[in-house]
């Protein structure tokens, strides 16, 4: 059995945008099986863009790629602990925290975000990479 705890450090202030709270600044977990997931980008299963040029879009379609590669290896969007998001506006990135907590709200795994001059095609706006934990 997975033993999960956020924690919030009272010398740690919460980052809230929209009213949410954004991330936990630790997260521990005992025993269980790590999942590594590698950088996921808007596109569909035909490696098609999707949403060029509408950072919601984007967003979302990452968001359900990350989802899809968890169920892969048996976690889901409530078993993430670390995501690291690059966005190449994170001004316009922040304006769709709604969407972003559709899918690591549940989580509220531990979070770094990090304005890119590029991603790998000029057409892509947002790219996540992620940990989530399982029992093993």
């Amino acid at each position: 059995m997975i033993e999960r705890k956020n924690l919030f450090p009272d010398a740690l202030s919460k980052r809230v945008v929209g009213g949410h709270v954004l991330y936990a600044p630790v997260v521990t977990v005992v025993p269980g099986k790590l999942v590594f997931v590698s950088g996921l980008l808007a596109r569909d299963r035909n490696g098609e863009i999707v949403g060029r040029g509408d950072m919601a879009a984007q967003i979302r379609q990452v968001g359900e790629n990350l989802q899809t590669a968890l169920e892969a290896a048996g976690a889901t969007l409530a078993d993430l602990v670390r995501t690291q998001t690059f966005t190449t506006d994170i001004d316009t990135f922040f304006k769709h925290v709604d969407i972003r907590m559709k899918y690591f709200g549940a989580a509220l795994p531990t979070s770094t975000t990090v304005e890119v001059r590029r991603l790998s095609h000029p057409d892509f706006l947002v790219e996540v990479e992620a940990i989530a934990v399982v029992d093993s």
